[in-house]
């Protein structure tokens, strides 16, 4: 009886494993090999590009820091690179000149939310609101039409994923952050930028001092790494 009983154990034990397994499966899906983790409802937020390709990206969420905007576009000139700038509408509406000479640069822009508000906590209707006014301004200021969307602070939730992808949207998260809002030390920028490089890194940074004075050597890092600097758009393709 004891016999029966561990076999009967070990088999459930067993069982439930896979089951994990599955559920695991499920909730992290390579599509092209670029990750998207998926909710219970089937919508997706991205964290890392494609890896069949050696490409990397720089991402700028912008909601203060514009002082610097203008040299930090200097850079990315001089070393021929391409970013994307994630920016807050409610900074944009006061920076349209900044917003055009991003644009007139080739560079990409994204939607960062109106005020820089907590995506995981608002309802469907709040989270149409902040994405869609930001998507509003961008459109009449620059007629552009933005594609993706990175929540504020990385947060978001299942209202969050819904609405984005309803209004035509990927949701954009990070594989590397460098939280130079924070941190105002330029070697720890780099260092947190460059460490364990991957083909589809999407690296989260802000425009700050350090940032700016870090910004040669990661683009030197990777380009003479083999990699190249693009858009988040032809990064997760």
């Amino acid at each position: 009886m004891k016999k029966i009983s561990e076999k009967f154990f070990r088999k459930y034990i067993v069982n439930i494993s896979l089951c994990l397994m599955l559920v695991f499966i499920g909730s992290l899906t390579i599509l092209g090999t670029t990750t998207k983790v998926f909710g219970s409802n089937g919508y997706s937020a991205y964290y890392h590009g494609n890896e069949n390709n050696n490409n990397v990206s720089l991402m700028f969420n912008v909601y203060m820091g514009e002082q610097y905007i203008p040299d930090i576009l200097n850079v990315l000139s001089e070393n021929d690179v391409k970013v994307t700038f994630f920016v807050g509408g409610s900074w944009a509406i006061k920076h349209t000149e900044l917003l055009e000479d991003i644009l007139s640069q080739g560079h990409e822009i994204g939607n960062h939310g109106y005020w820089h508000k907590d995506h995981k906590t608002l309802s469907i209707e709040k989270n149409m609101s902040e994405i869609g006014l930001t998507h509003e301004v961008i459109k009449q200021t620059l007629n552009y039409e933005m594609t993706l969307f990175a929540p504020p602070s990385g947060s978001y939730g299942q209202n969050t994923l819904k609405v984005a992808q309803d209004m035509g949207y990927k949701t954009i998260m990070w594989s590397k952050d460098t939280i130079d809002w924070r941190d105002q030390d330029s070697n720890l920028i780099i260092s947190r930028a460059t460490k364990n490089p991957k083909n589809g890194d999407l690296i989260l940074m802000h425009p700050t001092a350090a940032t700016l004075q870090s910004l040669p050597e990661i683009i030197t890092f990777y380009t003479q790494s083999g990699y190249k600097l693009t858009t988040v758009s032809e990064n997760i393709l």
